[in-house]
């Protein structure tokens, strides 16, 4: 009888987010006619995508006993230096080579982001500052560095291209949803199939029994900021291409917020030691409807914020009532 009572639990754990997801789908498609069509389901999973990615990386660091509120503006920073790259590597190449400066800004925009998350890594392992506050001090040191470089104002990109890479499709599928749902499939593999994804749970878990059972704490830390900063990347690259631009004031606003709600929508408790990127997807994606119906039943944008509260909240109580 208990053998049941814990695999139900278990069951319950692992769906549960999914479950959700279908009751919330239902009840959008009955309260509005426009909710189904394809246009509208393709342009929900655009919309989650830029933070859905970035929420993947976000799963990492939150499985690792770690947070990362700097995501946000790292975006309007990396995004900021990928145009000011292209735009001088489109003089590099001239006419003929704006592909080629397409795919070495994408490049310089991968590394820089992973750049960026080394140096919250670091200031965490190396300097032992409380993930917490090192990241609120690079959020505001990034966005800073982002106006200033920006003037305050909107990077601009030179080339026609370059919207192509935020505006195409796959057959039909925008290329950030292939993006996202690529980036998925290799994380979840890397926390489920690999030697990495092991160590990071027991890191997370517990740091001081990860470390006698010799297994690099620090290391295992610092990559998980690194790899939230890649997906920083990534999501940079493909919101400056989709407006050829990217605002240094504006730009990944709040992605911090929706990022890390993602995570916990989807079940990764937030003391780390355990997580599932499948349920960040469904997180995300749960947002994302949360956000479209919210605008087709005419709610105030003023209002969305207080729902996404209400959703975040309430993923934190089922939890807890899941460890008691």
């Amino acid at each position: 009888m208990a053998g049941e009572n814990v695999k139900r639990r278990f069951e319950y754990e692992r769906f549960g987010p999914l479950i959700a997801l279908a009751i919330l789908f239902v009840i959008s498609a009955i309260a509005s006619p426009y909710f189904l069509q394809t246009q509208n389901l393709l342009n929900i999973l655009r919309q989650v995508s830029y933070t859905g990615i970035i929420a993947l990386g976000m799963t990492f660091v939150i499985i690792s006993g770690g947070i990362d509120l700097s995501v946000g503006s790292m975006v309007a920073l990396v995004g900021g230096v990928v145009i000011l790259a292209l735009n001088w590597l489109l003089t590099v190449f001239g006419e003929g080579g704006e592909a080629w400066a397409i795919l070495f800004a994408l490049i310089i925009g991968l590394l820089f982001g992973a750049g960026l998350g080394a140096l919250n890594g670091l200031m965490v392992t190396i300097g032992k500052i409380a993930p917490f506050i090192a990241t609120l001090g690079t959020m505001a040191i990034f966005r800073s560095m982002a106006l200033y470089i920006g003037s305050a104002g909107v990077f601009r990109s030179e080339s026609n291209l370059f919207p192509d890479l935020g505006m195409g499709n796959v057959l039909g599928i925008p290329n950030p949803v292939v993006v996202f749902i690529s980036l998925a499939v290799i994380f979840a593999i890397i926390l489920n199939k690999t030697r990495y994804g092991r160590y990071l749970c027991a890191v997370g878990s517990n740091p001081k029994v990860a470390k006698y059972s010799a297994i690099k704490v620090n290391l295992t830390r610092f990559i998980s900021y690194v790899a939230v900063g890649i997906t920083v990347g990534f999501s940079a690259v493909f919101l400056s291409a989709r407006l050829n631009s990217m605002s240094s004031t504006n730009g990944g606003l709040n992605y911090e917020l929706d990022a890390i709600a993602a995570v916990i929508i989807g079940g990764t408790p937030m003391t780390g030691g355990a997580g599932s990127i499948f349920g960040t997807v469904i997180g995300a994606i749960t947002l994302g409807i949360i956000n479209n119906m919210l605008n087709m039943l005419g709610v105030s944008p003023y209002l969305q914020g207080t729902v996404k509260g209400v959703v975040i909240i309430g993923a934190v109580l089922i939890q807890r009532k899941r460890s008691q």
